[in-house]
């Protein structure tokens, strides 16, 4: 059970538009490398200058409970390897690198199909954001120095978007997955995400944090 998760969702009641995402892509292989691309200059203000990325595992880059990447996505996700090599690329999940994955077995096979770190952490999305952080600010090779610099890619609203926007960073949204998510919570997702659109909500702007 994600319980940091169920206790996030009662800030939307406070601030609903913490769900939403700066971007949207169909699927993985929709992502712009590098991910500045999706943040272009508008009205003479800086562009995203994105240092670093933040990846969701299940039904992002990998079919949900797979620990490999799913294969029509690869070439994809070699490239985003490319743009943000070392630790600059960091593997997020509710799953693989947990408390609930025991001895991080499920972690350390990731890593070893994937060639990229997943992050252990003792509390699931979007409750993690301070480990997240941490990481960054111990990895010499990241370049990042503030939270406006990174980007969090993932499937969930309630979970990577809010984690992204609570972090103060970028959120892009994932919206059809691998496949197609049938449980009660991705529907409500969608549609109060495009409830929240309707209504002209816009998500935190993470520009306010350069420093």
């Amino acid at each position: 059970m994600n319980l940091s998760g169920t206790l996030n969702v009662f800030r939307l009641i406070r601030d609903p538009a913490l769900c939403l995402p700066h971007h949207t892509v169909s699927t993985f292989n929709h992502l712009p490398v590098p991910l500045s691309k999706a943040f272009p200059p508008r009205d003479g203000e800086k562009g995203a200058d994105i240092r670093a990325v933040v990846l969701d595992k299940d039904n992002c880059f990998a079919i949900p409970h797979a620990n490999e990447v799913h294969k029509p996505y690869n070439d994809k996700f070699q490239e985003l390897r490319k743009a943000y090599p070392g630790s600059r690329l960091l593997i997020v999940s509710n799953t693989a690198g947990t408390l609930s994955d025991r001895g991080y077995a499920e972690a350390e096979i990731l890593e070893r199909n994937t060639g990229v770190k997943v992050l252990r952490h003792n509390t699931k999305k979007p409750g993690c954001r301070e480990e997240v952080l941490e990481y960054f600010r111990n990895a010499q090779d990241s370049g990042v120095t503030s939270s406006s610099q990174i980007a969090v890619v993932g499937d969930r609203l309630f979970t990577d978007v809010m984690m992204a926007n609570l972090m103060g960073s970028y959120g892009v949204w994932v919206k059809d997955g691998v496949v197609d998510e049938k449980n009660l919570f991705a529907q409500i997702e969608h549609r109060l995400a495009g409830f929240l659109l309707r209504k002209g909500y816009c998500p935190p702007d993470p520009r306010s944090n350069f420093e």
